[in-house]
């Protein structure tokens, strides 16, 4: 089937994502490991994905952990500063893909609020057609029920959809569904796609 629309991820794909690197320069691989391991940050960031309160689930889990509850706050306190830099040839590819009158959704885990403050930093996030966020839908990747509420708010056939995330959880369950998809590892692999594909030539793609 023909591609009609294609589909991004947000984090890694558009805006780099890294709480990893953020603390392991406050702390040190080893000792992020363990403050990862013991508190389970990870699990709690997934709350918010799914639509908690920002501030409220940061502070109640540093409440849990007060052994580690001063690096926890930074959770939300530095939040800015684990996200970024975007990828510049990404934001070009969804640039040229909408110069020639192709759909571009977002379908991402992030939270309501935290959506918001990057949105502001980087513009190409206001730039979709069309959003879809697991915090407004209150499920995350890769539930079924996400890629659904997709199809459903679009009217995009699965097999129309062209779905670009660097996770394969989340590939994966997109293919489940009829999805054409593509694991992203780097913009340039994902421009080969869409040259491939026709949707992009390989100058828009470059």
């Amino acid at each position: 089937m023909a591609i009609e629309a294609v589909v991004f991820d947000i984090g890694r794909v558009l805006v780099d994502w890294n709480p990893e690197g953020f603390y392991d320069a406050r702390l040190g691989r080893e000792t992020r490991e363990r403050f990862f391991a013991e508190t389970g940050v990870t699990a709690m960031n997934d709350e918010i994905d799914r639509g908690e309160p920002f501030r409220e689930t940061v502070m109640a889990h540093a409440a849990r952990h007060p052994d580690w509850a001063g690096e926890i706050t930074h959770w939300h306190d530095s939040w800015g500063a684990l996200i970024g830099p975007d990828f510049p040839h990404s934001t070009r590819l969804l640039r040229a893909l909408k110069a020639r009158g192709i759909p571009v959704f977002a379908l991402s885990n992030v939270g309501v609020e935290t959506y918001g403050i990057v949105s502001k930093r980087y513009p190409v996030l206001a730039e979709f057609d069309e959003v879809f966020l697991s915090g407004a839908l209150r499920v995350i990747k890769p539930d079924p029920r996400i890629y659904a509420a997709l199809e459903d708010g679009t009217g995009v056939a699965p097999g129309a959809l062209l779905f670009t995330d660097d996770r394969a959880d989340n590939i994966d369950a997109a293919a489940a569904r009829g999805w054409q998809t593509h694991l992203f590892t780097h913009p340039e692999g994902l421009a080969a796609r869409l040259v491939a594909e026709g949707l992009l030539t390989e100058r828009d793609a470059a």
